[in-house]
């Protein structure tokens, strides 16, 4: 067997055994261990997927231990679990590391290795269930990642980080309840947990009709748990205080890569242990179809009253994971890829605009739209970053969110109704997304009034705004450059990803 074939274990024991380490290392070194720990992954990850696409690789499975199911454990390797790691580790590595004064000026020193510790777990975790070919152990590591994301969220250790993380463990744990029932029940009908032969298990009950109302009620139960985990409308409620009460990274990977960690493995479950064919059949898409739908509209609606620049940057993340649920929801190849397109864009761009969003808000608290006046006059290259994000997440050509809204758009096209409302949907959103998001770039690049000078920013006090992260960081420069040449090159040289998208949908099925 190719030693290349054992990167993904690697990825997985790497992130987990950085976390061991930074447990009895200072703050400085678990910083240096992070971002090499995340920088080795987001290599090895890019190289699988150069092995199994642009080589011909394929997919394969990876039995840990070389001991066959039941008594061991698989991986599988393809084209679209590689492009999926390389999506976290690369969001990982530059968030970390353009996020590293903020996260200095925002928690306790004694308390930043624990930061890194929960980040390398978040990430190993995201790994392990985008690489896992068993679903109680994607059920393990979707427990790892709660657990992470609970303490990322608190790491601040103001009252409302508290709250907000009590309540993302609340909501959270009864999703991975839902989920596990659902796993459960699956293995009582079929007697696997392995993917590949709980399709075949579950094909042959399809073709002799038995235990066809136990299945739909499994698709709902995995559905529904891991929609409550993402933040799909209406299990949203957690989500503008987790992104907006938590540090700029935190937010920044919450946002970015950890709801999309849980719909990744949702299509994984759709195509490689269900089978697309029969998650159609039970008519749970329609559903799912009409809740991002909802989703779309209502967060729209919610980022466009609210008046505070970090939580209107969260509520639109809600009306994001409508879109990539509305697009799962299409039920065809087509719609799925577009999803899964959109969830690189969004991933890429809602990083650089809460991390970009740093200088503007002292790192992670708080500040009124209305009070960013200016701003762009002192913070040149973090203005112009939210802007190309801001453009971006609106559908502007030659980014990653026009293109994402392009196929979504096509993907629809045919399919009767659900082709209008998801063009409707498409078209209202775009027009509110503008609304919303413009409206702080045009702050940013006004000159402020006398008047405005001396008003008083509520939400910071008396006292007159001044950002300690405009420091000049050139780490911070560089995850800024990073985030938005990807956000280009998602927009201007699509297809070949498009092309491992629907090569990996391929080998799902």
């Amino acid at each position: 067997m190719e030693f290349i074939k054992n990167f993904p274990f690697f990825s997985i024991m790497l992130g987990m055994f950085s976390a061991i380490v930074s447990s009895v290392l200072g703050a400085k070194a678990a910083k240096y261990v992070a971002r090499t720990a995340l920088f080795i992954i987001m290599v090895l990850s890019g190289v699988l997927l150069w092995y199994t696409y642009a080589q011909g690789g394929g997919s394969y499975v990876f039995i840990m231990g070389h001991f066959p199911a039941p008594w061991g454990n698989e991986i599988r390797g393809g084209s679209l679990e590689a492009l999926f790691a390389v999506f976290v580790s690369f969001i990982a590595f530059f968030c970390v590391i353009g996020g590293s004064k903020a996260v200095e000026s925002d928690i306790e020193e004694k308390k930043q290795s624990l930061f890194y510790i929960l980040v390398m777990l978040m990430t190993s975790s995201l790994i392990a269930m985008c690489y896992t070919n068993d679903l109680f152990t994607g059920y393990v590591f979707i427990e790892i990642n709660t657990i992470a994301g609970c303490g990322l969220i608190m790491i601040r250790q103001t009252g409302k980080s508290i709250v907000t993380a009590v309540r993302y463990m609340v909501i959270s744990l009864m999703g991975s309840g839902l989920f596990l029932i659902g796993v459960t029940m699956l293995y009582t009908i079929t007697g696997h947990l392995l993917m590949s032969p709980i399709q075949e298990t579950v094909r042959e009950l399809a073709a002799t009709g038995d235990y066809s109302t136990q299945l739909t009620i499994i698709i709902g139960l995995m559905t529904v748990g891991l929609a409550i985990k993402s933040g799909l409308f209406p299990f949203h409620m957690w989500i503008p205080d987790a992104y907006g009460q938590s540090n700029v990274v935190s937010s920044c990977l919450l946002s970015s890569v950890v709801s999309k960690g849980y719909i990744f493995l949702l299509i994984k479950i759709y195509f490689r242990t269900l089978g697309f064919d029969i998650v159609k059949d039970s008519g749970v898409l329609e559903v799912v179809f009409i809740f991002g739908i909802a989703g779309i509209i209502i967060g729209s609606l919610m980022a466009l009253r609210e008046k505070s620049l970090r939580r209107m940057i969260a509520y639109s993340s809600i009306a994001q994971i409508g879109y990539v649920y509305m697009g799962i929801g299409l039920g065809s190849l087509a719609g799925v890829a577009a999803a899964i397109f959109h969830i690189l864009a969004h991933g890429v761009t809602k990083s650089l605009l809460f991390l970009s969003s740093a200088e503007f808000t002292d790192g992670s608290h708080a500040r009124r739209i209305e009070s960013l006046k200016g701003e762009a006059s002192q913070h040149k290259a973090s203005a112009l970053s939210y802007a190309i994000g801001a453009f971006s997440i609106t559908g502007f050509p030659l980014l990653a969110g026009f293109v994402s809204k392009l196929l979504l758009g096509g993907a629809a096209i045919g399919l009767r109704t659900r082709q209008w409302f998801a063009l409707i949907a498409l078209a209202i959103s775009t027009i509110l997304n503008a609304f919303y998001f413009l409206r702080t770039v045009v702050f940013m690049f006004i000159a402020p009034s006398e008047e405005h000078d001396a008003e008083i920013d509520i939400e910071k006090g008396p006292e007159k705004f001044v950002s300690i992260i405009n420091v000049r960081n050139p780490l911070y420069d560089l995850a800024l450059l990073a985030l938005i040449a990807v956000n280009f090159i998602l927009g201007l040289f699509s297809g070949p990803i498009i092309d491992v998208i629907n090569e990996g949908l391929g080998l799902f099925s």
